[in-house]
């Protein structure tokens, strides 16, 4: 089956994930996080033979983050949590002004087994270069990237006056079925 063409993306067809993990000497009280996005859509251009004519593009609803596992912590992460990091993640991206986050594609080489990806993520009007790294079997797209929230100016989460700290660096991944347009 040969994968080249093009896909429309978004939850339906996979998940994108965000993975933060703590710091500082208050660290055993929070939890390392795993944050799905639960609005997003873009569109992929796949040439296996050239890769450089693959291309991907992605929006993200700054507003869809949702908390599906923290680890660690001295106790399990309850619903008032949850809501609690949803209304905090709000805050800290300022959805009311920012309300997408996007990735666009520059260049794409490799091959299926192993690609990189650069291209131009924009949070909160502030747009970076990033390099995704991934891979493609049975059609599906598995991947991911690290983000490092202060270049975005982004100041990570603290609290208990900075002794609980999120680590400046985000981990992105994403796993999403090749579904073709249509």
């Amino acid at each position: 089956m040969s994968i080249a063409g093009a896909y429309r993306l978004g939850p339906k067809s996979g998940r994108l994930l965000v993975n933060t993990t703590r710091t500082g000497l208050g660290a055993k009280a929070g939890h390392d996080l795993t944050i799905e996005v639960t609005r997003w859509h873009g569109r992929a251009t796949v040439d296996p033979a050239t890769p450089a004519n693959s291309s991907v593009t992605v929006e993200v609803d700054a507003d869809s983050f949702e908390v599906r596992k923290g680890t660690g912590g001295v106790k399990p992460l309850s619903d008032a949590d949850r809501a609690e990091i949803h209304k905090t993640l709000k805050a800290i991206l300022h959805t009311a002004q920012h309300p997408t986050i996007t990735f666009r594609s520059r260049r794409v080489d490799g091959s299926a087994a192993s690609f990189a990806c650069d291209g131009e993520l924009t949070i909160m009007g502030v747009t970076h270069p990033v390099a995704l790294q991934g891979r493609v079997s049975d059609s599906r797209v598995i991947g991911g990237t690290t983000v490092v929230q202060s270049r975005w100016g982004i100041r990570p989460y603290s609290a208990f006056f900075g002794a609980l700290k999120l680590s400046d660096e985000v981990k992105v991944d994403f796993d999403v079925a090749l579904t073709p347009n249509g």
